[in-house]
């Protein structure tokens, strides 16, 4: 354990991420301070977010610096300890990078709790970043009740899969736009949507009008663009946005144009609001109490994405772009 590889940021991207983006390079296994630990990366996570973190856009906080190690979500086990509070062995989960292993103070990492008969990689999945976000996003700010109706865009994906699921357990009637028959019908006839939308061959719009005919009381809004403006045409007075992710968005080169849509905010007095996970970090535990309640009493069903090998990292976080993955997308980049 002398040497690891890394992925370093070389360029921004501009567009498209491409190869030459990063750089996978083999270095020292870094040494530890006193107050730090090394993890082994298990699992890598990959999200929309690694595209901004790449940019130096404005965002919710510091972009990866060119040369620097690409930041990541990762679960990983302690291997060596010159912290206290974690010891050898210990699970963790949290902000890591794109290597074999990497050093932390703790400061952006915590233990994961024992789950028996739950795989590292469901836990992972649900608990660290996506369970959070689809349940403060819909619960704190989108606000559901009981008999309300609940879209959700990139409703296969890692977050929307489950926020659909809770609008479920809340009362909810729930239609997903996806981009494949298939992602529609695992969402319908798996998680229990009432209805789901293929935007790649169905006319949104149109579609909306059938299964929506008393209009739409929360958008769950992740991708922004033409889907978004269809949804929010449609959205009744009081309605509520939570505004998760612009992923149609993230490789334009240039800005996209204001939506076509935004005088409805004023009209239906419709409630916008943007939001980060890390906003929740104080009341994680009633979360995961949730969530895990859930999980056990089968009513949440989480599927993990897994892809396989550290090497493949810029190849499989592309897929997010492209629509190539359904559930929670993550990389295996050494043994549980």
């Amino acid at each position: 354990m002398t040497t690891m590889r890394s992925w370093r940021l070389r360029h921004r991207p501009v567009g498209d991420i491409k190869d030459s983006d990063l750089e996978l390079v083999s270095e020292p296994v870094p040494s530890l301070a006193d107050g730090e630990f090394l993890v082994r990366t298990v699992y890598l996570s990959l999200d929309p977010t690694n595209r901004i973190w790449m940019s130096d856009m404005d965002q919710y906080m510091p972009p990866v610096e060119i040369g620097d190690i690409m930041r990541g979500g990762v679960a990983g086990v302690v291997v060596e300890s010159r912290n206290p509070r974690f010891k050898v062995g210990d699970t963790v989960s949290g902000l890591g990078g794109w290597a074999d292993y990497f050093v932390s103070d703790g400061s952006m990492l915590s233990p994961m709790p024992p789950a028996p008969g739950v795989p590292l990689a469901v836990q992972f999945g649900l608990f660290s970043l996506i369970g959070p976000t689809a349940y403060f996003g819909l619960l704190d700010i989108g606000q559901p009740k009981p008999g309300e109706t609940v879209v959700v865009s990139a409703a296969a994906g890692a977050v929307g899969s489950l926020v659909g699921q809770i609008a479920k357990i809340k009362g909810c009637r729930v239609i997903g736009i996806a981009g494949s028959d298939g992602k529609c019908r695992w969402i319908t006839e798996e998680l229990g949507f009432d209805g789901a939308i293929n935007y790649k061959r169905e006319n949104v719009g149109a579609r909306l009008d059938e299964l929506c005919p008393n209009g739409i009381d929360v958008n769950f809004e992740n991708v922004g663009g033409e889907i978004m403006e269809a949804v929010m045409q449609r959205m009744n007075n009081y309605s509520r946005m939570p505004l998760c992710g612009l992923i149609s968005t993230y490789n334009d080169t240039e800005p996209a144009p204001g939506p076509r849509t935004w005088p409805l905010i004023l009209m239906r007095r419709i409630k916008v609001q943007g939001f980060i996970v890390l906003d929740f970090l104080p009341r994680i535990a009633e979360c995961i109490a949730d969530l895990g309640k859930w999980l056990a009493q089968g009513r949440l069903k989480v599927r993990v994405d897994v892809r396989h090998g550290l090497e493949n990292a810029i190849a499989t976080v592309r897929e997010l772009y492209s629509g190539g993955n359904t559930g929670k997308l993550l990389l295996q980049v050494g043994p549980e």
